[in-house]
């Protein structure tokens, strides 16, 4: 009876030292799998927002800047005035000419230019082709071209042949399905703008 006891009590023992040591273990193994989900310190800097000078384009519309930003080509340009008024004469040559699609147009820039109201001839706009991902060429002159008689410029892919307007704007008829991605942004002065956050107050 009494090694019966001693057996049981030692049974005991040892079962709850197993799962402490156990539950400590488990504890030890978890900390690196837990940690990887955490983005790297490479990550976090890809997806922070982004400075762009805009001073060198200022006097010069056609000019174009390529920043980096959440791995992503963003094209800052600015457009003359012909081109602003060109814009208003494709709407019947366009998918979505009224920027419906709010994945690709967000609340602040709903508009013909797709822009900071009040900042119309500076377009900022995501370089990847709504298709298969390609990066269209930018041809900014409102000359005929082998792809469109009647071009007013705008960014053609080569790849699959979709076009867009310049104000990245999608034409009927070709394989991408809509406009091109405009980033949140907004100016920190009349030279610099923020590109990963949208205007105070935008939706």
């Amino acid at each position: 009876m009494a090694n019966h006891e001693v057996n049981t009590g030692r049974r005991r023992f040892l079962t709850t030292t197993t799962a402490v040591v156990g539950a400590i273990g488990a504890g030890f193994a978890a900390v690196p799998f837990v940690t990887s989900f955490k983005p790297s310190a490479r990550a976090q800097t890809a997806g922070a927002p982004v400075t762009v000078n805009i001073s060198k384009i200022d006097n010069e519309p056609g000019m174009r800047i390529i920043q980096q930003w959440r791995g992503k080509p963003v094209w800052v340009f600015k457009r003359t005035p012909e081109q602003l008024a060109a814009l208003k004469t494709l709407d019947g040559n366009l998918r979505d000419p009224k920027s419906d699609n709010v994945d690709q147009t967000p609340a602040f820039a709903k508009n013909e230019a797709r822009t900071i109201k009040g900042k119309e001839n500076i377009a900022v706009i995501v370089g990847i082709c709504t298709h298969l991902g390609c990066s269209p060429s930018y041809v900014p002159e409102m000359l005929p071209q082998p792809f469109d008689a009647e071009w007013k410029g705008g960014f053609y892919c080569p790849c699959h042949q979709s076009r867009f307007d310049l104000a990245g704007r999608v034409y009927q008829g070709v394989p991408a399905p809509s406009n091109l991605e405009i980033p949140p942004y907004h100016y920190s002065d009349d030279s610099t703008i923020v590109i990963g956050v949208a205007p105070e107050g935008a939706v």
